[in-house]
């Protein structure tokens, strides 16, 4: 009988993950790579796991940081990735920043040193039938495409390919309710569907002002945006005139502010983004902004003056499915099982993310090609927070790629002190309690798996 062999499409950090996870449990892995053969528009480097965008992991700190706690929990569960990158850190105060070349370099020594792990230059055009085994499609944002191609026409269009222009998310227990109130527009649906944040007629226009002198962010020379009328950008609206808004994201009709008699020239409004509720989308604000500016224009806005961002707003060329239409909980194609996808293309934002799920796919697959049923992790650790928002299908129509945040894990109990009284975490402390119960939660779950 021939020995079965997982395919892996994409040897950037999702797929030489599940390479590696796929290999150490024994089996044998044919991991594909279009380059040096062919690059896409970002890429130079010859070697695997090459990072195009920062040399940054971002925060190291698990005690207080969701990222922070993804670095442990890989590190924990056995991360090529991870082991890596420690290896070839560079100073960076409290953030893992890697010397970019030599991760890439060590990646790619290690991944090719394996005994079960054959590596091919070959690029992957179209998506495997059923009978041709176990394939994992793991080539991230920048899809070719030809292999695009056969994703859309499989999944009914249901993969996304254009510029996004997304909109921030803020975490609900920052917004300032002396200031801001739930209400839906004419008092439509739930009361509870939109907090308002209003704005005077000054207050309005000066916002209009700094939008328009706001530094934004510079396309590279192989992009060429392309926006849709439905997710322009908040600034180019406001290009368009100082009084748009007041027609678009910020109008104020049908809303009355139960703070003061005056009724608001303008007001901004944040949906539901969760689950649990613990954030909120700003609606409308899809931004092109640095990050920086970001922060500083939108804590202008009355409610949000100490607003704390899950995600900021962003755009750009993102090759993405509707993971929670389309996957199964454990990363396969419903409707062809014997595909899995891992890394962005699923909608998970950022290099930490991406190989943690590299890491989920290549564990899942490799159990039931054992004969083993995998077992999803809880989701109170950043592994399994991160699998549930791929995997969640309460909210389909609104899903967007996501950085790992407290805010996509399930809620903490509230404390009960010795009187009696309930007392629910805030700040700091909270944080610390969301990754102490996290670590706690994958320990066993690992010993669960091993």
């Amino acid at each position: 009988m021939t020995e079965a062999v997982l395919h892996i499409a994409g040897a950037g950090l999702a797929g030489c993950e599940a390479a590696w996870q796929a290999a150490e449990r024994g089996i044998r892995v044919c991991l594909y790579e279009m380059k040096p053969g062919k690059f896409s528009p970002a890429h130079k480097n010859a070697d695997f796991a090459e990072l195009v965008c920062s040399n940054s992991f971002r925060s190291d700190d698990f005690e207080h940081n969701a990222v922070g706690l993804m670095h442990q929990e890989m590190r924990a569960a056995g991360s090529l990735i991870m082991s890596c990158a420690d290896k070839t850190k560079v100073p960076a105060g409290g953030a893992l920043a890697v010397d970019r070349d030599g991760f890439a370099r060590l990646v790619s020594e290690r991944i090719r040193s394996h005994p079960l792990i054959e590596t091919v230059e070959k690029e992957l055009t179209e998506l495997p039938d059923e009978a041709s085994g176990n394939f994992i499609i793991a080539t991230g944002p920048l899809t070719s495409e030809s292999l695009a191609e056969s994703i859309l026409k499989l999944t009914d269009n249901q993969a996304l390919s254009f510029y996004d222009a997304i909109a921030p998310v803020v975490f609900k227990d920052s917004i300032d309710f002396d200031r801001a109130w739930y209400q839906s527009r004419y008092d439509k649906g739930d009361k509870f569907d939109y907090i308002n944040c209003p704005m005077n007629r000054e207050e309005y226009y000066r916002f209009v002002e700094e939008l328009l002198k706001a530094e934004k962010t510079e396309f590279h020379n192989w992009e060429n945006p392309r926006y849709f009328d439905g997710c322009l950008p908040i600034e180019v609206m406001a290009e368009r005139g100082a009084d748009t808004l007041l027609y678009g994201p910020m109008k104020p009709v049908g809303l009355t502010n139960p703070h003061i008699e005056e009724k608001p020239y303008a007001v901004v409004q944040l949906r539901q983004d969760n689950r649990e509720d613990t954030l909120r989308n700003i609606v409308g604000f899809q931004t092109k902004m640095k990050y920086g500016e970001q922060k500083r224009i939108f804590r202008m806005i009355p409610g949000l003056e100490n607003a704390e961002f899950a995600r900021l707003g962003g755009i750009h060329k993102n090759t993405f499915i509707k993971s929670p239409l389309l996957l199964d909980d454990f990363l396969r194609l419903k409707k062809r099982p014997n595909i899995c996808f891992a890394g962005q293309i699923t909608g998970c934002e950022g290099y930490v993310e991406s190989a943690a799920v590299g890491w989920l796919c290549g564990y899942f697959t490799a159990a039931r090609m054992a004969g083993k049923h995998p077992v999803p992790p809880p989701k109170t650790t950043a592994f399994g927070a991160m699998l549930w928002h791929l995997t969640d299908d309460t909210d389909i129509e609104n899903f967007q790629p996501m950085n790992i945040n407290f805010g996509l894990f399930p809620e903490l109990p509230p404390e009960i002190s010795p009187n009696g009284k309930i007392r629910r975490l805030r700040g700091a402390d909270k944080k610390e309690a969301y990754c102490r119960r996290a670590l706690s939660d994958l320990k066993r779950w690992l010993e669960e798996i091993r």
